[in-house]
């Protein structure tokens, strides 16, 4: 077989899934700003998509508790996604948590496409159950990578975002006043005192 330039291009070009979950306040946005920066310096091109209804610190910024932010297109729905995603190299996707079902097939197009796709989200929601399209996102993504936020009641690793206020409403946009996180153990004692 003859070693071709065509062939060295389609071989750095492969496409990928990376998946970056975890509770509130663990670094998931951090995350993934750090690694759309990165890209950025590279000289790759990115485009950052964001739920549209995500406007707790900016309406068209994809902003960190830390505030450090990346310039993002808010977005309806996942086909948007598709749409607005020719000639690039890398795609950042925030809050992935709150899009529709279609984001795993929208991101597997993507990364068919030779696309890296970055994804970053809640695992799990309030009540500690999977939440929205990131199940299927770890399961078809190349690399999932978890980060913890701390048990503000007893230090350990947190496992899920507790929420402090009444609502039971799953999607409830809020911070350090509407959330906590906290370990396994804690939320077992608050869920059965």
């Amino acid at each position: 077989m003859i070693y071709s330039e065509q062939n060295s291009l389609s071989y750095r070009k492969r496409g990928s899934i990376e998946v970056i979950c975890g509770s509130m306040f663990s670094g998931k946005t951090e995350e993934l700003i750090r690694r759309l920066k990165r890209a950025q310096f590279a000289k790759q091109s990115v485009e950052i998509f964001k739920p549209k209804i995500d406007t707790r610190y900016s309406e068209d910024e994809v902003v960190s508790h830390d505030r450090n932010s990346i310039r993002s297109t808010p977005v309806d729905s996942s086909g948007s996604i598709l749409l607005m995603s020719n000639d690039v190299d890398v795609i950042g996707i925030d809050e992935a948590q709150f899009f529709d079902e279609g984001l795993a097939d929208v991101c597997n197009q993507l990364a068919d496409q030779g696309i890296r796709v970055i994804v970053a989200g809640l695992d799990m929601d309030y009540k500690g159950v999977p939440f929205g399209p990131m199940p299927a996102l770890c399961a078809i993504a190349e690399d999932v990578y978890k980060v913890h936020a701390i048990c503000v009641r007893c230090g350990s690793l947190a496992y899920v975002s507790h929420r402090l206020v009444d609502s039971d409403k799953r999607v409830l946009l809020g911070e350090t006043q509407e959330y906590e996180p906290i370990c396994r153990d804690c939320f077992s004692k608050v869920n059965n005192p």
